[in-house]
């Protein structure tokens, strides 16, 4: 599935006022409960910390991909934050986030490859440098979408 095929826009903030990762985590997710994607937000958030446990998210240039894999997780599904300003992340880099996509990955094996499809197509987005521009510099949900194509 292609990265912008892949993005509700319901599910996208522009501009987030978070102050730490904590905040947009939370945000990010509730966006997953109001939508029906997640069963409940506070297992959720306990599958990312997890996750978050096991190494840094951040995978440079003010990006960050945290994903919660569990059964709460009733469909797997993305939600995007772009930041005000950059928080605090641990990354590849050392440098913090800006940009935040959120995964939310069922238990099955098909999630799980649904997934790795998705997290491969973002990465390779990711890794354009005018993406990251675009991203960095959309003021609407229809311009991150846009970036994606």
């Amino acid at each position: 599935m292609e990265a912008a095929i892949a993005l509700d826009p319901r599910k996208i903030i522009v501009n987030s006022k978070s102050k730490n990762k904590e905040d947009v985590i939370k945000e990010l997710t509730h966006l997953f409960f109001e939508y029906g994607d997640i069963s409940s937000e506070n297992d959720f958030l306990s599958d990312v910390y997890e996750r978050e446990k096991e190494g840094p998210t951040g995978i440079g240039d003010l990006v960050a991909i945290p994903h919660g894999k569990g059964t709460s997780v009733i469909k797997p599904s993305i939600a995007i934050a772009t930041l005000s300003n950059e928080i605090p992340w641990e990354s590849l880099d050392d440098s913090g986030a800006r940009i935040v996509i959120l995964f939310a990955v069922t238990n099955d094996g098909e999630g799980s490859r649904e997934h790795l499809k998705l997290l491969s197509e973002f990465a390779k987005k990711l890794g354009n440098e005018i993406v990251l521009e675009k991203l960095t510099k959309a003021n609407t949900v229809s311009e991150i979408i846009s970036a994606f194509k």
